[in-house]
């Protein structure tokens, strides 16, 4: 015999529109910690009946449905029953894009839960059939990860869509980036705009209205740096320019010498006397995590070391007494100070700073 709260479960595929409701007014609740596997009863029938119930249009109806499968994501096999499900991948994205859709902040964040799942890679397959002449004026390409960043891009104001702010997709892509076709998106310029993606995100560094953004480009950032090759032409391209978008977030009041000043990337000079660091310690250490990132070859290392990266290091080593930062900082100097080998031992030490400066990346 089912249980109450399974037999509740069972009433999600009513043909009462009110039966229905009933249940999902009561099942929210459930679709957090352990009692989350009630929704398991019956072969996981409720995950079905629920991705159904995010394809109607009565507002509270997709706002409950998606904030259970959004909760739900918790567990692996919930989860990839979602993600696996390659039609309903689509009509998430296709929802998302909706300017008109009250529901797409929601949609978002089960959107980045479902990224924890390698099958998210499927999402750079598909393409989008812009419907209305809104779509068609925003979104110039036809492809799901490029209006994803266009909506994230454009659609910080909420200009884009009154109810959604899409700061959510920030944490999407700094999932999606964990993943080899995840950060070649992000590096490589694109044909529909001739633009690099990760370079339309660095000036999310320093949005202060949004942690949230803040910390997902942070992230997105650093896992884009684990394709090492890139290195050089992701801080030397005037185009992308990265590197003045990782120090700035760091970087604080404190005055340095003035020949170490006007070495500093041209971003960096002449700070204003208010200029305050990131509020947020984790954003400040994933930041130290790419600048340990860029340490990998000695060729990036010299260039960090001509951009004076160190006295900037050094002035947030005095003002900050964390020991999460403290201990990167310590690093990092040890990466930027030490002397270098030989140029011919230079591949042997490469593959040495690999083991040693490894970076968990981001879960």
């Amino acid at each position: 015999m089912p249980s109450e709260l399974e037999e509740l479960v069972t009433f999600l595929h009513s043909p009462q529109p009110a039966v229905v409701q009933i249940a999902l007014d009561n099942l929210v609740g459930y679709s957090q910690g352990t009692q989350q596997q009630v929704f398991a009863y019956d072969n996981y029938e409720a995950i079905k009946d629920l991705k159904k119930l995010s394809k109607e249009t009565g507002q509270t109806l997709v706002t409950q449905s998606v904030t259970i499968l959004a909760n739900l994501c918790d567990d692996i096999t919930m989860r990839n029953l979602i993600v696996e499900d390659e039609e309903y991948l689509k009509f998430l994205v296709q929802s998302i894009i909706n300017l008109k859709n009250t529901n797409a902040d929601l949609m978002c964040i089960l959107l980045t839960n479902l990224a924890k799942n390698d099958s998210i890679n499927k999402i750079f397959n598909f393409t989008i059939k812009h419907e209305s002449e809104d779509q068609k004026k925003i979104f110039t390409s036809n492809k799901a990860i490029d209006c994803l960043m266009d909506c994230f891009v454009k659609g910080s104001d909420r200009s884009l869509n009154k109810y959604a702010d899409f700061d959510y997709l920030s944490y999407f892509f700094a999932d999606i980036s964990r993943f080899q076709q995840g950060r070649s998106y992000f590096i490589t310029e694109q044909e529909y705009d001739g633009i690099v993606p990760i370079s339309k995100l660095l000036v999310f560094t320093e949005y202060y209205d949004s942690k949230i953004r803040r910390e997902g480009v942070a992230s997105t950032i650093k896992n884009a740096l684990f394709d090492t090759k890139a290195h050089m032409e992701l801080i030397t391209n005037e185009k992308i320019n990265l590197l003045p978008y990782i120090l700035l977030p760091i970087a604080g009041p404190e005055e340095v010498d003035e020949e170490d000043m006007f070495n500093l990337p041209d971003e960096l000079q002449l700070l204003p006397s208010d200029k305050k660091r990131d509020p947020v310690e984790a954003i400040i250490c994933t930041h130290l995590e790419s600048l340990l990132l860029l340490c990998t070859s000695r060729e990036v290392r010299e260039y960090l070391r001509e951009k004076a990266v160190y006295p900037l290091i050094r002035e947030l080593h005095k003002a900050n007494e964390t020991e999460n930062i403290t201990d990167l900082v310590d690093r990092l100097v040890q990466m930027l100070m030490r002397d270098e080998a030989p140029i011919e031992q230079a591949d042997e030490e490469m593959e040495d700073d690999s083991d040693d400066d490894a970076v968990v990346e981001v879960l």
